[in-house]
């Protein structure tokens, strides 16, 4: 019998936008240019948080004025009003517009951020209140607990849908990860095993269950059945590189060292800076006779691993750089 429960629903904590906000569509027919009283006008009440007025202004006169600084301040209204009076269509129009005309503007990308939060924590609430015991209400409070680490909160919500609804798929799926992502302990393995089986029941070609239950494999040393996972979750899905590297990497540790070369050759064409692709096929290569080729990989595992460590020391001389006093010395008192 399902247990009853009220559910919460946990939302991100509102920000607020900058003081102007918005575009909406252009209109198909348009002058040279706006008026300057119109947009100026508009961005004027806009100011004065007077959007209802504002709105129809801005939206007349953004698509034809020429000015740059004064079309981004538009849209930037038209966003923030447009979110004020729920209206979602606008907002959404006004942000595809100001992210098309000035991908990199700081603004327009702060805006976007918070544009899209609200609009996140708005249709949040929204299914708190039409359909709390829905179990897409339970997901979506069990996916909040995850972020905040509350991994035994977060699968007990999972299990409460699979109460409601024993065949969803992505459920099972979700509670193994939640697992593996607490402390280790001696059945941790094998209970996540198992909730990774159950998801492949309901979906078999859920290619992130098999590539986790060839990780599982290999830490087992299991190499063949690490093979089979493995080389199901590269069929399943050609975007998923790492389980190319694990198919290759399985059939290296099973001494097969021929087959481990094509998925080796594949992952190191979609991820050529990761170090541990040319390790492996460089294994691969010498074990094989192919000894020039392994070599060229072991160069590029050794370049790549110094860039790698080169990214690593500019990041971190940034962030001492950012952090505020460290390393300096106060100056001795006079005497």
């Amino acid at each position: 019998m399902l247990t009853r429960r009220r559910t919460t629903i946990v939302v991100p904590i509102l920000l607020a936008l900058l003081p102007a906000a918005t575009f909406s569509q252009a209109p198909r027919k348009s002058t040279a240019s706006a008026p300057f009283s119109t947009a100026h006008g508009g961005l004027d009440l806009a100011e004065k948080g007077r959007c209802r007025e504002a709105l129809p202004l801005l939206k007349k006169s953004a698509s034809v004025t020429a000015d740059k600084p004064t079309k981004l301040k538009m849209g930037l209204a038209i966003t923030r009003c447009a979110l004020s009076l729920d209206q979602v269509e606008t907002a959404l129009n006004a942000l595809l517009w100001l992210n098309r005309e000035f991908p990199d503007d700081p603004d327009v990308l702060y805006v976007t951020t918070h544009a899209y939060s609200d609009l996140s924590a708005r249709a949040s609430l929204q299914l708190a209140r039409t359909a709390a015991s829905s179990y897409q209400a339970h997901e979506l409070n069990a996916e909040a607990l995850e972020m905040q680490g509350k991994w035994d909160d977060a699968a007990a919500e999972y299990r409460l849908i699979l109460e409601q609804n024993a065949h969803l798929p992505g459920i099972h799926f979700r509670i193994g990860r939640l697992i593996l992502s607490k402390p280790e302990v001696p059945t941790t393995s094998a209970d996540a095993r198992k909730e990774f089986e159950e998801e492949l029941k309901i979906e078999p070609n859920n290619a992130g269950a098999e590539y986790i239950l060839g990780e599982l494999s290999a830490q087992r040393q299991q190499w063949d059945e690490a093979i089979q996972h493995f080389s199901r979750a590269a069929k399943l899905d050609a975007s998923l590189a790492e389980a190319a590297l694990g198919l290759g990497s399985a059939y290296v540790s099973a001494g097969k060292f021929a087959e481990a070369i094509p998925p080796l050759e594949g992952y190191v064409k979609l991820q050529s800076g990761n170090p541990a692709g040319h390790y492996q096929l460089a294994i691969a290569y010498s074990r094989a006779g192919r000894k020039d080729d392994a070599k060229r990989e072991a160069a590029l595992q050794k370049e790549t691993t110094e860039k790698l460590e080169q990214e690593k020391q500019r990041a971190a001389d940034a962030l001492q750089k950012q952090s505020p006093g460290q390393g300096a010395q106060k100056p001795e008192p006079q005497s």
